[in-house]
C-alpha cells in the first residue's frame, strides 16, 4: 500500500495508526508541612475520597490510599495524560484547599514540598496495597522517616537526608515556636 505524506493511501482511506499502551503503577508518598500530625481519623476518609476524585479526574485509577496523621501513601494505576509533578501539584493544592475551606485544622493546612514516587510491577500490586492499608500497624514498628529512607534505599534513589521532608522536632522545640513562625 502506497501512502501519501498526509497519511492517506491512494484509495483515499486513512491508514490505521498504532495505539499507545501503558501499564504504570506508582506509589506517591508525601507529608504534611513540618510533619505535623494534622490528618484526623474523623475526616481522613473524606479527604481520601476527595483525593480519589482528583486522581480519577486526571484519568488515573486509585488502587490504595491511606496514611498517618503526618503523611499519606497513594497507589495509582497511572495514565500518562498529565505529568507526575503536575498531578502531585493538583492533589496537594486541591486537597489542601479542601481541608482549609472546611476548617478541619486550627490553622492553615499545607502539604510539605516534595514527594516520593515509586513504580511497581503488576505482580507487586496486591502486596503494596496491603502495605498501604496497614499503615497504622506498620508505624507501630517504625517511624515515617525510617520508612521513607527505606523506600529510597530499596529503589536505589540517591538522596541526602538533609533534603528529606522537614521534621517538626528538628525545626522547632515547641508547637508555640511553630505558631510564631507561621
Amino acid at each position: 500500500m502506497e501512502l501519501t505524506p498526509e497519511g492517506w493511501n491512494k484509495d483515499k482511506k486513512r491508514r490505521s495508526m498504532p495505539n499507545t499502551y501503558t501499564q504504570l503503577y506508582i506509589q506517591f508518598v508525601f507529608a504534611v508541612k513540618y510533619r505535623e500530625s494534622l490528618i484526623r481519623k474523623e475526616w481522613k476518609d473524606e479527604l481520601y475520597k476527595y483525593i480519589t476524585g482528583i486522581i480519577q479526574n486526571n484519568k488515573s485509577k486509585m488502587l490504595a490510599i491511606n496514611g498517618m496523621p503526618d503523611h499519606i501513601h497513594i497507589l495509582i494505576s497511572y495514565k500518562p495524560t498529565i505529568a507526575i509533578p503536575d498531578l502531585i501539584k493538583d492533589i496537594k493544592l486541591a486537597s489542601g484547599s479542601w481541608i482549609n475551606d472546611n476548617k478541619l485544622v486550627p490553622r492553615r493546612f499545607n502539604w510539605q514540598q516534595g514527594y516520593g514516587a515509586f513504580s511497581y510491577r503488576l505482580r507487586d500490586i496486591d502486596e503494596i496495597c496491603r502495605y498501604i492499608q496497614n499503615q497504622e500497624e506498620h508505624h507501630r514498628k517504625g517511624t515515617f522517616k525510617e520508612e521513607y529512607i527505606e523506600l529510597l534505599n530499596d529503589f536505589a534513589i540517591a538522596h541526602d537526608e538533609k533534603y528529606l521532608f522537614d521534621f517538626f522536632d528538628e525545626l522547632y522545640s515547641t508547637p508555640a515556636e511553630l505558631e510564631r513562625s507561621s
